[in-house]
């Protein structure tokens, strides 16, 4: 095997790429329509592309955050107010699965809702419903950790989500486990039965730094006997501001913001507030679609204190921004010409765990350096289905090469050759914003189907882009 680190120049190692890309690409179709095998939806988008967009944007609050907070309210008995929730789908049928439960929701504002967990049906989770629902929620997990701190036992269905790739639960199980937490896997009904009647702190080396897993050994720590080190944790802001809530609600929690995190348990937590952050993965797609549209958009409360390298990694594909205090303003660029590394070879941007470069962002990446002048390797390391829908933009004329499962040599063309509309299909939520973004930058008309997948994770994403001056209609088969 000819290996990559023997290529001297940045066009031998695309030629390389390119003998081994074409064979793989000949399968990828398969692959896509295999890991994506969705409901046929009931309305799609059609995006009218080519137009300048102008004006404001303000990010929702951070899906991810809001899966760990909203899940945290079953800790206590008392009234939990969290705001700036975001609309979506993902988020809405855990607050629907809380109210399932027992938990009492008053939702004074669409982005604001009262919580009060002072009278939980546990038998509900034994129920068909509850397996049925959980199962459609990835983000039901979360519940396991609060469920074992409070109330001694969880139950876990087989995860629902994205079709990206494995997304393993072995990181939450192995620390609930060394917690003292003792479980069963029901084959039959795809359900984990925990039961933490026996929690005690300890000492937890984690083998992958997982936001989830992490945010999950918290809660179900904060109550345990003792006191619990985690090691190997993730840091992410999400997950700080997890810690930072509950110990407004009585946890002792340090090491906040670092990968050593420790909790000493306590025997009761209390009620709190709680406001959710900006969106790190909205705005990374608006600083995307400005690029991409040639437009001039300012994204109103960033937060750009919590977002990390991500404006960097944005500037390496030459995209300029201003920044205003916690706003960002993208100026229209004709063009946008890709950084090389100091010894000029090719530009190389993958993720890793924070305070590196999100997963999530990936595809809104590729997407733009399609019209960039310059080339990129993409490498996905973490999921191995997230590229395949690089097929779709092949066909919308972006000259990219799938190399394998996991990276994606894209070559710009510095918008020489202009994206061409056409009807395709979103697999998962990050995937569909990127050809959504694709689309509004093309030439002619696109249809985008299975936009719940969108929907999962960008509130009234349409109406927003509307706003802005996007060709784009929400049409109900």
């Amino acid at each position: 095997m000819i290996s990559l680190f023997l290529l001297d120049s940045a066009a031998e190692m695309f030629l390389f790429l390119l003998c081994a890309g074409r064979r793989l690409h000949q399968s990828t179709n398969q692959l896509i329509n295999q890991s994506t095998n969705q409901p046929t939806t009931m309305s799609v988008f059609e995006v009218t592309g080519g137009k300048k967009l102008q004006g404001e944007i303000t990010p929702q609050g951070a899906k991810n955050e809001a899966l760990q907070i909203i899940s945290a309210v079953l800790l206590t008995p008392e009234k939990i107010t969290v705001s700036n929730i975001p609309d979506i789908a993902d988020v809405n049928l855990l607050i629907e699965l809380l109210g399932d439960m027992g938990v009492k929701t008053e939702r004074v504002q669409r982005d604001t809702c009262i919580f009060q967990a002072d009278d939980v049906n546990i038998d509900y989770l034994h129920s068909e419903t509850y397996k049925q629902k959980s199962g459609r929620l990835r983000g039901a997990v979360m519940l396991a950790g609060s469920m074992l701190a409070r109330f001694k036992k969880a139950f876990i269905s087989k995860p629902g989500g994205d079709k990206i790739g494995r997304r393993r639960l072995d990181t939450h199980i192995i620390g609930f486990e060394k917690l003292g937490a003792a479980f069963n896997y029901n084959s039959e009904q795809n359900v984990f039965h925990l039961d933490g009647s026996h929690l005690k702190g300890t000492y937890i080396l984690l083998d992958e730094p997982s936001v989830t897993g992490t945010a999950n050994i918290i809660m179900a720590a904060s109550m345990a006997k003792g006191i619990t080190t985690i090691y190997n944790a993730a840091c992410e802001p999400y997950v700080q501001q997890l810690c930072r809530m509950l110990n407004r609600m009585g946890a002792r929690i340090s090491g906040t913001g670092s990968n050593m995190i420790i909790i000493d348990g306590v025997d009761y937590l209390g009620g709190t507030t709680h406001r959710m952050l900006p969106d790190m993965i909205e705005v990374g797609s608006f600083i995307g679609l400005a690029a991409m549209t040639q437009s001039d958009i300012t994204i109103k409360n960033a937060g750009l204190e919590h977002l990390g390298v991500i404006p960097e990694k944005f500037k390496q594909l030459g995209i300029a921004m201003n920044f205003n205090g916690d706003d960002i303003h993208i100026p229209s660029q004709e063009c946008y010409e890709i950084q090389t590394f100091l010894d000029g070879s090719v530009l190389t941007i993958y993720d890793h765990p924070w305070p590196g470069f999100t997963p999530d962002l990936l595809s809104i990446i590729l997407v733009v350096a399609t019209q960039a002048k310059g080339s990129v390797l993409v490498h996905q390391k973490m999921f191995e289905s997230r590229l395949f829908f690089t097929d779709k933009l092949i066909d919308m004329g972006a000259q990219i090469i799938l190399c394998d499962p996991h990276r994606a040599a894209v070559i710009g063309l510095g918008r020489e050759q202009h994206l061409r509309g056409i009807t395709m299909s979103s697999p998962d939520i990050r995937a569909g914003v990127a050809l959504l973004i694709a689309a509004l930058s093309a030439e002619g008309k696109s249809i985008i189907q299975n936009i719940e997948q969108i929907d999962r994770g960008y509130q009234y994403i349409d109406e927003r882009l509307k706003k802005l001056g996007a060709g784009i209609q929400r049409i109900n088969a």
